[in-house]
């Protein structure tokens, strides 16, 4: 938000208006005092030199080249013999004709930037200075065309100086969506009165409106909710033509708005000044009552941008007989809106609309058709709802003074404002909060110059309450804490005392932090990078996952305001995420990649309990926290890892070994020893992943987890690199053993044999290595696979799997004949459970 500071000082302290500080600093750091964070001071550009008005008296268009350039006769009034002064002047703007007042930067003038200007011979004319945008003059950012100024504005040969207003600093804020009420002069010159403690004159209360005695436009709110209020209010006989007066347009052009024409103009200084926005329709288009209501499935609507946008069911809509003509508080439809050419003489009726819409509503639709407005801006962090009379009741009377129009007896006011409920609070609580011991009647006042009407009262206890009703343009004050905020701040943050308070001695970490850190830390020291992807999904990509319809993992949660509305649900698994963090760095040249993330998925329960609404004037009683913790989805704490290209990178050692389901499942396996839990690994089928190439990860007989390639389909849906790999495990369904096993070392050599048995084809070797292990009693070591052979030596449907088996004792050096043996008994467990035999 960008405002002039003598804008500012209309309202604040109006009793004496040096109240207000020169230095824009000082009212900068004002605001600052007050908890509002001040982006920038935009002070006057510096510019030098002759700089006057001029009436544009000829144009000759230079024909001879390639781009439209005019040789402009400017007269600056009449010289010392009284004919009029005038100066040759080449331009290449055609947004003006002859007549038009201009303000010229004449030879010896320096412009914002040191752009000096002379008198030089260009396209075969002398041009005697330059014809000045609102950019060239450090005004505005508009470079469409040069600044024309309004007639009467000046005479030809005044200084432009005072004019222009180069000497108003520009304050910009960045307000945060909790003070939506500072989305307009009236609200930062309420808070900027307050923070130099001086009187505030709202503009609202100077605008008088009259009695509602009959509508304007008949008009029908179907959505209630959406949209509780809505006022139209008809001028009849406005000007199209009628200049915008320049007060105005500077203001707007310090803004940062365009100024384009007076109907236009007026909506949004309006909107600037009282924070109301407002939608002029053309009425001669308009056809029947005016509805309020939700799209309807199949809808369109072209709006003001010329663009034909696709209605959602959600969004909240305008409509006449004839259909939508506006997308409630974000942009007007093109088909009533006003036409920017009229005929000499013509005159149109403009309907105002001023109303209130939900927050949420127009959040969702502004950002599901990506259209950001500054009316959707201000919406969506709340308007007052008290405003559209007044606002409308403005805007009527600007076009009545500036386009000569007639305001059409009748005000539609359909709907009403929300009360605010009244929030008590302890008298003393403000000063128990920060610590400080306030002036008497400082809470009462602060409360008061934010517009709360205050009362006091006396609580069961015998002490002091203060009964607050909120004004309507705070519907952020709902608790005893939100006064308290605003007494805080009002009475100056840097009053309270920062005393550090002493840190108990702590536990250090609890154990699943610290199994959480060893994972983290032994995928990243394996190669993996952590990434933190985006939390949301949509529905599309369980379709791309081919998941079944009815997968527990389409189960999932809806956010009621989402960031981004083709996402609007909480993930039930990491891969989505993860999978698209690959995806877009693939795209930014990354080819060799393993990610992984550490983080919650949430899991509804498959019969939700209702959430509870306790209230916040005390504690929740034993039912309602146990209801609250029974309504909440679980949400454990996943881990998932992903991987493309190359695992082992090429160079002149060699090609380098590309990634595959084999180095998913290590992955798996070492989150599982930095877990301290030895996971099993079993064949298994389930989606995204190859039918073939997927591995279930065991802890016991519970699975934990799975990993492998995923399927061909799946790679080709989301864009992915052939061939990806991804695992995913639920690290709190690992045990958590919070002791610390010895490790065994042996001090004797190990005997390592090696064994080669034939399977059925269809034998996982994770299950003949299992029963390895276990048939190979106390002294077996460790089970390795280093070799799968198929082919004619061990017939069809059979496969050779070589292991190396490692025999160690704790006492003693084994002998060949104990390890044998301890070989043998392995391969007799293995014989017995898959058919295992010994290759000859």
């Amino acid at each position: 938000m960008r405002v002039p500071v003598s804008w500012l000082a209309d309202h604040v302290g109006a009793a004496d208006p040096t109240e207000l500080p020169s230095d824009p600093d000082e009212v900068a750091e004002a605001f600052v005092r007050v908890g509002l964070e001040v982006e920038d001071v935009h002070r006057g550009p510096e510019l030098t030199g002759p700089l006057v008005v001029g009436r544009v008296a000829e144009i000759s268009e230079l024909t001879e080249f390639k781009k439209p350039i005019r040789h402009c006769q400017v007269e600056f009034g009449p010289g010392l013999d009284g004919t009029p002064v005038r100066s040759g002047i080449v331009c290449g703007a055609q947004n003006f004709a002859v007549g038009d007042l201009v303000v010229v930067a004449q030879p010896g003038a320096v412009l914002p930037g040191g752009f000096a200007i002379s008198a030089r011979k260009t396209y075969g004319h002398v041009s005697e200075g330059m014809i000045a945008s609102a950019r060239e003059l450090g005004i505005g950012a508009d470079h469409a065309g040069i600044l024309v100024l309004p007639p009467d504005t000046a005479e030809p040969g005044d200084d432009a100086m005072p004019l222009l207003g180069l000497d108003d600093a520009v304050i910009e804020l960045a307000v945060t969506p909790d003070r939506g009420y500072c989305f307009a002069v009236r609200g930062l010159a309420r808070e900027l009165a307050a923070s130099f403690d001086v009187d505030f004159t709202d503009p609202a209360t100077r605008v008088e409106v009259p009695q509602e005695e009959s509508s304007s436009w008949p008009v029908r709110i179907e959505d209630e909710i959406g949209a509780p209020r809505y006022v139209a209010r008809r001028v009849s006989g406005v000007d199209p033509s009628a200049p915008t007066p320049w007060w105005m347009a500077r203001r707007l052009l310090a803004a940062g708005m365009r100024p384009i024409s007076l109907t236009v103009d007026v909506t949004n200084y309006v909107m600037l000044e009282l924070g109301q926005p407002l939608h002029a329709f053309d009425a001669t288009r308009l056809s029947g009552e005016i509805v309020v209501r939700r799209a309807k499935e199949g809808e369109k609507l072209t709006t003001l941008d010329d663009v034909e946008r696709a209605l959602d069911p959600d969004d909240l809509l305008i409509t006449d007989d004839s259909g939508p003509i506006a997308l409630a508080g974000v942009m007007g439809g093109a088909s009533t809106e006003i036409p920017a050419v009229h005929q000499p003489g013509a005159t149109v009726d403009v309907l105002i609309e001023a109303a209130h819409f939900d927050p949420a509503v127009i959040a969702r639709a502004a950002r599901r058709h990506k259209l950001p407005s500054e009316a959707s801006k201000r919406f969506e962090r709340s308007v007052d709802p008290q405003l559209p009379p007044i606002a409308a009741e403005r805007a009527a009377r600007l076009l009545v003074e500036y386009g000569g129009g007639t305001i059409v007896p009748g005000r539609t006011d359909v709907g009403a404002a929300p009360a605010l409920a009244p929030v008590r609070m302890p008298l003393e609580l403000p000063d128990r909060t920060a610590g400080v011991t306030y002036e008497r009647g400082a809470t009462v006042r602060r409360l008061a110059q934010i517009g709360c009407t205050v009362e006091l009262d006396t609580g069961p206890d015998g002490h002091g309450l203060v009964v607050a009703t909120p004004p309507s343009w705070r519907p952020d004050l709902a608790a005893p804490a939100d006064l308290v905020e605003e007494v805080l701040r009002l009475e100056g943050y840097e009053t309270i005392p920062s005393t550090l308070p002493p840190a108990p001695a702590g536990r250090g970490l609890t154990p699943a932090q610290r199994r959480r850190r060893a994972v983290s830390r032994a995928l990243a020291e394996a190669g993996h990078v952590e990434v933190e992807p985006f939390p949301f999904v949509g529905d599309a990509v369980w379709d791309a996952f081919g998941l079944a319809e009815d997968d527990v993992r389409r189960r999932t949660v809806q956010v009621l305001n989402p960031i981004d509305a083709e996402r609007p649900r909480l993930a039930t698994t990491l891969l989505p995420g993860l999978l698209d963090t690959l995806v877009r760095n693939r795209a930014r040249g990354l080819e060799d990649l393993a990610l992984y993330q550490i983080g919650q998925v949430v899991l509804p329960h498959a019969e939700p309990v209702p959430m509870p609404d306790p209230g916040v004037t005390e504690r929740p009683s034993d039912e309602e926290i146990a209801q609250i913790n029974a309504a909440l989805p679980a949400q454990p704490v996943h881990v998932g890892v992903v991987l493309a290209g190359d695992r082992e990178p090429r160079g002149w050692w060699g090609p380098g070994r590309p990634e595959s389901w084999a180095d998913a499942i290590e992955a798996a396996r070492l989150v599982g020893q930095a877990a301290g839990v030895e996971l099993r690994v079993t064949r298994a089928e389930l989606a995204p992943f190859h039918p073939g190439r997927v591995a279930a990860l065991r802890v016991g007989d519970w699975v934990v987890g799975h990993a492998g390639e995923l399927h061909p389909k799946v790679v080709e849906a989301l864009g992915l690199p052939p061939r990806t790999s991804a695992m995913e495990l639920d690290l709190d369904a690992l045990p958590l053993e919070e002791r610390r096993p010895v490790p065994r070392v042996s001090p004797y050599p190990p005997i390592s044999v090696d064994v080669a048995l034939v399977t059925a084809e269809d034998v996982p070797a994770a299950e003949v290595a299992d029963a390895l292990t276990e048939g190979g009693g106390e002294l077996l070591e460790e089970v390795r696979l280093f070799d799968v052979y198929t082919g004619e030596q061990v017939g069809e449907g059979r496969k050779s799997l070589a292991f190396s088996l490692r025999f160690r004792a704790d006492d003693r050096t084994l002998t060949n004949e104990e390890a044998n043996a301890a070989r043998d008994a392995a391969v007799a467990v293995a014989a017995e459970r898959h058919g295992a035999v010994l290759r000859g």
